[in-house]
């Protein structure tokens, strides 16, 4: 159902943004929903549309903001066994297999998880975010594997981005990378923005783009005479940017072993194990799992912390290089 926000500006709220107005004014609307109205040009100031999230207010001026009824998606059930971790009326949290993407994009409109969420229970996923993404919060990459928490309704998927907005979710890692981290534990903290020689790939930059927060540590070292330095590391997230792991990681020199867009070039290695090297060659995709996922539930206010084991792939690699190590 489509409603309408209208307020005037206070005199405390004088010089700020007008998204972050807006969602101090109305809480239960996370400030992603409003940029994205804004930009879709259903905010009027003063009678006169803003197309602008970052536009500065003044004490009196009138806001108007409509909100029209959520889309229904227009999407094709895809037949895909879905992993439920847990499942109740509010939401779903799932752990995805590597290979499959969050939602449809160019170049893949119908073997998604939202697909497959579809054909799961096509009515009971949210519908208030983009058209082509009902019940998705947050996504993890397509050869990430890990959990992901779906919003079966409204006012979950509100309560759930208002949680990754404040950054208190819980978001824990396990990797395997290339080398030794020096130190071997820390926080990394950058700037991550579009990279300006290909707008597929983030980079860590001086002066643009989104604060950034990886904290990690080194669990284990893999390193003898057959086998190349590799580490195993817990990295927490702090802050959630596109590809932030593999971006901050590629920027510490230790690229994430099999990921294939933030690869570093490696010397081929002599007297490696070839059941090891075969392993590592086949493995078609990034080390990289989302373990552990925590957050407060919208309707109990219950602490939920999920966690899920590594999947085959990574689990046999993880082997055999402790073997290997002995």
């Amino acid at each position: 159902m489509e409603k309408n926000i209208s307020f005037i500006v206070l005199k405390d709220e004088n010089n700020l943004r007008v998204d972050i107005l807006i969602n101090k004014r109305e809480e239960l609307i996370s400030r992603t929903r409003i940029k994205n109205l804004i930009l879709k040009e259903k905010l009027t100031l003063n009678n006169k549309i803003i197309k602008n999230p970052s536009k500065k207010v003044n004490t009196g001026d009138k806001l108007i903001l409509q909100i029209p009824s959520p889309q229904k998606a227009s999407l094709k059930p895809y037949v895909y066994k879905l992993e439920i971790v847990y499942e109740d009326d509010d939401l779903l949290v799932i752990n995805k297999p590597a290979g499959i993407i969050m939602h449809p994009g160019a170049g893949n409109y119908d073997k998604t998880i939202v697909n497959a969420l579809i054909n799961y229970d096509k009515d009971s996923l949210s519908n208030i975010g983009d058209e082509l993404r009902p019940g998705i919060v947050h996504r993890i990459d397509k050869n990430t594997s890990g959990l992901v928490v779906i919003a079966k309704n409204n006012e979950t998927h509100e309560n759930l981005s208002k949680q990754f907005n404040k950054h208190t979710i819980i978001r824990v890692y396990q990797l395997l990378i290339w080398g030794k981290l020096r130190p071997s534990s820390g926080k990394i903290e950058t700037l991550i923005a579009r990279s300006s020689k290909n707008r597929q790939l983030m980079e860590v930059s001086i002066s643009r783009g989104k604060h950034a927060i990886t904290n990690y540590k080194t669990l284990e070292v893999f390193e003898n005479d057959k086998t190349p330095t590799l580490s195993l590391v817990e990295c927490r997230l702090e802050t959630g940017r596109t590809h932030q792991i593999r971006v901050h990681m590629k920027h510490l020199g230790n690229s994430i072993v099999g990921d294939d867009k933030y690869k570093k070039k490696y010397k081929k290695i002599k007297n490696i194990d070839l059941a090891l090297e075969n392993l590592i060659l086949k493995l078609n995709r990034q080390f990289l799992h989302a373990k552990t996922l925590g957050f407060v539930h919208p309707r109990t206010n219950e602490d939920m912390v999920f966690s899920s084991f590594l999947p085959n792939e990574l689990n046999n690699l993880l082997k055999m290089l402790r073997n290997t190590n002995k």
